[in-house]
Formats: C-alpha cells, structure tokens, sequence
C-alpha cells in the first residue's frame, strides 16, 4: 500500500488515536462541566482487536508514528494492552500518549514495558491553587510526582502540555523556565483554540504563542529543524537548559502546510482535520482482518476531501465540541 498522501501532496506518517473521550478532569477550556456522554446514548469505544486493526492499516501505508488519545487514555482498563497491539507493527517506531498524568506514578513504568515510547503530560500551572482551578482537580502533586517516576521508568524526555492562556499563564515563562533549566523536559505552550463550547472563553483568554516566541529569541533560544513524523510543535533550546520549548500555534499562517497527521477517533470516525465538518465512518471495516484492504482504500480515497488548511481564523470550529470529542 503506498502511503496515504492528500491532493495537496502532503504525506501523512502520524495517528492520533482516541482510545475514549471520557476524562475525570474538568480543565475549564475543554470539558468545564465534566464528561457527559452525548444525548444519553450508551458509547462503544473500539475494542483491542478494532484498535489492532486500524493501527495495522496505517502501518502498512507507511504510518511510523501513533498516538494514544483521549479524553484520558488511561482510564481504559485494558490500556497496556492496548500499548501492546499498537506495538505489534514493526513499522511504528514512535508510540506515545497523551495525558492528564494522574495514574502516572501507578502506572508508567508498566505503560513503557509494554511498548510506549513517549508521554506527554498536560499541565497548565505550576501552583497548585492555579492547577486546580483550571482542572477542577486537587492533584497537583500526584501530576509532578507522575513527571518524576517517567524520568525514573526510564523516559530520557517528557513532553509537558500547556495551553496558553491571558491572565492565568501567559506571563509566567520565567516560572517555567526556572523549571525546565535542570530538567530533560520540552515544555509545549499550546495556543488555546476555539471550540463550538468554548468561543467565550476564547475571546476572554486567547492570546498568540508570537508573545512567547519573540521572548524566546531575545533570550537566545534558537529554532531546531523540524522531523519527518514530528508534531505541529516549533521547538526551541538553549545550551544553558537541559529543557526545550515547543510552541503550537494553530492560527499561525502556516501552520496547515506541514500537515502529516490523522486522526481516529474513540468511536471509529476519520477526521482528516481536528476542525472539519465530519468523520468518515471506519469501523463497519474494522470487523475481520479481511477488510484490511478495503479499510485502506477508504482511508486512502477520504483523503481527496481533506483541505488545504483549516478555517479557525474565521471562527469555524467545525463538529468539535470540546477536545476531548477527537482526542485533542
């Protein structure tokens, strides 16, 4: 199977897989609320041997690079088995996930002894009083000793996620350079993006990662070329900082044009973009692996609709509720 490629001749070596969209935090730009399923109907998530299969399809078309998504990931019971299948394909060399981290410190050493590669941790503060009134969780000090016990099962780098947003983090990069200057830690601020629940709370905090990239350059931090399977993320170092700095920065003019990643989500949709306007249904393919062909096709011939770039510039925020509906 050649690799799946759009009509703008973008190659696309990445998988963002949401394994559920349910999460026990209550981050106030995502699910403010908590996680309520949608109009009362029961979900069904893809099952291990539904997982196994559509990873399989896209290792086959050339995808060396997964993700594992939420909602929180490890809130599934059978999540190291999920690991496991993932890294059945020879071919994936990169396994990563992304979490809130609150089982971090139960779990993580049994998480990279069943095949995962890289963790990236969501923390948006570094005080606990600001943490928790961002996540509607007290647990802090359960997330950083989490960061700690990934160093200690081995992780050489652990990635840290933090939406930026005006008045709550945006002016804090010293706090956070302080931070990462002992640490092997590439600290992302993300961009907070608007969502069809969040366009409030957009305009009130949304504020350009340009802000921090300026600061980043007058302190001497310099751009690192970016790879082949990498995320959106520009990634800065310094050579007084074990850490780096990554900025995502999705309103930028041309964040779209390196595309190289998909997205399936927790219930078996295609999303050729975390803000288009549908999903192409997979999973009627994903019963045998028989259909592994077919699936492929479908996944190869959906790719003619995708865009050239999204349309959040002018406040279209598609069929994403919340981020934790595709997995972010």
């Amino acid at each position: 199977m050649a690799q799946f490629e759009d009509t703008w001749q973008r190659q696309f070596y990445y998988l963002r897989l949401s394994v559920t969209d349910v999460c026990n935090f209550r981050c106030t730009y995502c699910l403010p609320d908590g996680y309520r399923p949608g109009h009362g109907n029961h979900k069904s998530f893809l099952t291990l041997d539904e997982i196994r299969r559509v990873t399989r399809a896209f290792a086959m078309a050339g995808t060396d690079k997964v993700r594992l998504t939420g909602g929180e990931p490890s809130l599934r019971r059978d999540f190291i088995d999920i690991i496991a299948a993932v890294r059945e394909n020879e071919s994936i060399r990169q396994l990563a996930m992304t979490t809130n981290g609150y089982r971090m410190a139960r779990d993580v050493a049994a998480w990279r002894k069943a095949g995962l590669t890289s963790i990236n941790v969501s923390l948006d503060s570094l005080d606990a009083r600001q943490f928790y009134a961002i996540t509607g969780q007290d647990k802090f000090h359960q997330v950083m000793a989490g960061i700690d016990a990934a160093f200690d099962a081995g992780f050489e780098k652990v990635k840290v996620n933090t939406v930026l947003m005006r008045d709550m983090n945006h002016h804090q990069l010293k706090t956070f350079l302080d931070w990462i200057r002992p640490r092997p830690i590439q600290l992302r601020f993300i961009e907070l993006m608007e969502t069809g629940d969040g366009g409030d709370l957009f305009r009130r905090h949304h504020v350009s990662g340009d802000v921090i990239r300026r600061q980043l350059i007058e302190m001497g931090w310099q751009l690192q070329p970016r790879g082949r399977s990498d995320g959106p993320a520009q990634v800065f170092s310094h050579p007084d900082y074990a850490g780096e700095i990554g900025l995502i920065m999705p309103y930028d003019t041309h964040f779209c044009a390196n595309c190289n990643r998909l997205r399936v989500s927790a219930e078996g949709n295609l999303h050729l973009c975390l803000f288009g306007d549908h999903g192409v249904p997979l999973r009627d393919l994903l019963a045998s692996d028989d259909q592994l062909p077919e699936l492929q096709a479908r996944i190869a011939s959906s790719l003619g609709q995708k865009k050239q770039t999204h349309f959040l510039h002018q406040g279209k925020t598609g069929i994403t509720q919340n981020l934790s509906f595709i997995g972010g």
